[in-house]
């Protein structure tokens, strides 16, 4: 294998990205652009198509449809409300309440359905004009909803914990989704302090205490919501049912909550399961493409050489990490979240076993690297989704992006070089 294929790989895919392909196109076109470097056309064609089949015939995957279900459904469920309303109810009183509002309805609607943009689109929605009519800047309140919107994807349910582990050759999805409570909780502790920060710093108002009463009734409102992370997180991590058996729990679970709250008739069936199909559809594309690629990547031995001009370059894990961590910042503000876990875990997972890392440690480290990049232009997909619910420009809500962006990046160092916050929490479970 010489660098030509390395060259092909990436200056096709550049290319296909700058001529506007869609992004699962183009990481297949690139694949087979590689490929037939190496063997003829009609193997090349055959192979890559076969590939493509066969990484979907994955009963882990079959979770990431039923996850996409019950999230679309949660959104029309009226539970983005309910977890506002408590989310006010316990921290609107304090210094940037309404500020704390959105980072903790964002964690917990993320976690619930999986979905950072979703979670951006449902509570900013609600959010970002209740932040405007109390005195906050909209730009602020975009900038605050775009970046704990990521929250939602380390905090189990996590699709993109399922897409790490079938990518990373079977590390444990419970300890996975165990080992990210502790980093997405502080990922949100760290945006409420510098959304503190901000509005002493500008003066914006509080919200009143609310009666204990009042408390009760929001959080047995939003209890049912909240039960769902039990229900389905408790059942996974006790060994009673598999991820892909708790997705299709889920999706009962919500369409009976969505009976219960009557936000939902029958008639709003259709357009919900139709909407799954839409977005199943891309992200299954997305994952038979990436994998495909990655198979090609394998074939042409590009791995290794990459791992060997990594390791080439230095072998102290400090310094490896930190190379790692920039490639993964780049490739996060180019790339979507799941073709990135796809194509970079193969690459980089044996560097980091190699200097003592743990798959689970470094699971972690690499959605956070591109949680970061959902909120960086140019393709960030969250951030486009939270300008376009607060409609503003990007380039209005870049200042007050930049120290939120800046407190996720410090977060990322100390879950980089701190392995207990990623591994201390699935010990205690015995994981």
């Amino acid at each position: 294998m010489s660098y030509n294929e390395i060259l092909i790989l990436v200056i096709s895919f550049l290319v296909f990205l700058s001529l506007r392909v869609p992004i699962g196109y183009s990481i297949g076109l690139a694949g087979f652009f590689t490929l037939i470097v190496a063997m003829p056309f009609l193997p090349s064609v055959t192979t890559l198509a076969q590939r493509m089949a066969t990484s979907l015939d994955s009963f882990t995957l079959s979770a990431i449809p039923f996850f996409i279900l019950a999230g679309q459904i949660m959104n029309r469920g009226g539970i983005a409300l309910r977890l506002i309303n408590l989310a006010k109810a316990i921290v609107g009183p304090l210094p940037g309440g309404l500020a704390f509002v959105n980072i903790i309805s964002c964690m917990l609607f993320g976690a619930i359905s999986g979905s950072a943009v979703a979670a951006a689109s449902a509570i900013g929605g609600f959010m970002n004009p209740m932040m405007e009519e109390d005195g906050y800047e909209p730009s602020f309140s975009a900038a605050v909803n775009i970046t704990s919107a990521t929250t939602g994807l380390m905090i189990p349910p996590s699709n993109v914990l399922i897409v790490y582990s079938l990518a990373s050759g079977g590390v444990s999805i419970a300890s996975l989704f165990i080992a990210g409570y502790i980093p997405g909780i502080l990922i949100g502790f760290s945006l409420m302090i510098v959304a503190a920060l901000y509005a002493i710093i500008k003066k914006y108002p509080t919200q009143k205490l609310v009666k204990f009463s009042e408390f009760l009734k929001c959080f047995i409102a939003a209890l049912p919501s909240l039960l769902l992370l039990v229900v389905v997180i408790g059942g996974i991590v006790s060994g009673v049912f598999t991820a892909t058996e708790a997705s299709t729990i889920a999706v009962i679970y919500t369409l009976i909550l969505a009976a219960f709250y009557k936000e939902i008739t029958i008639k709003d069936l259709f357009p919900i399961f139709l909407e799954t199909v839409k977005t199943s559809s891309i992200v299954l594309l997305l994952i038979a493409a990436s994998i495909a690629m990655s198979w090609v990547m394998s074939y042409e031995n590009i791995p290794q050489e990459i791992s060997h001009t990594i390791l080439s370059f230095s072998d102290n894990p400090i310094v490896v990490l930190i190379l790692i961590n920039l490639i993964l910042l780049f490739v996060g503000v180019f790339m979507d979240m799941t073709p990135a876990i796809l194509i970079f875990t193969p690459i980089f997972l044996p560097i980091v076993i190699k200097i003592g890392l743990d798959p689970i440690h470094f699971g972690i480290i690499m959605i956070l690297n591109l949680c970061i990049g959902l909120c960086t232009p140019p393709v960030g997909s969250v951030l486009f989704v939270g300008c376009s619910v607060a409609k503003l420009s990007i380039q209005k809500v870049i200042k007050p992006l930049v120290p939120l962006f800046l407190v996720m990046i410090i977060v990322l160092i100390l879950i980089t070089y701190i392995p207990a916050l990623s591994l201390w929490l699935p010990k205690q479970f015995g994981l």
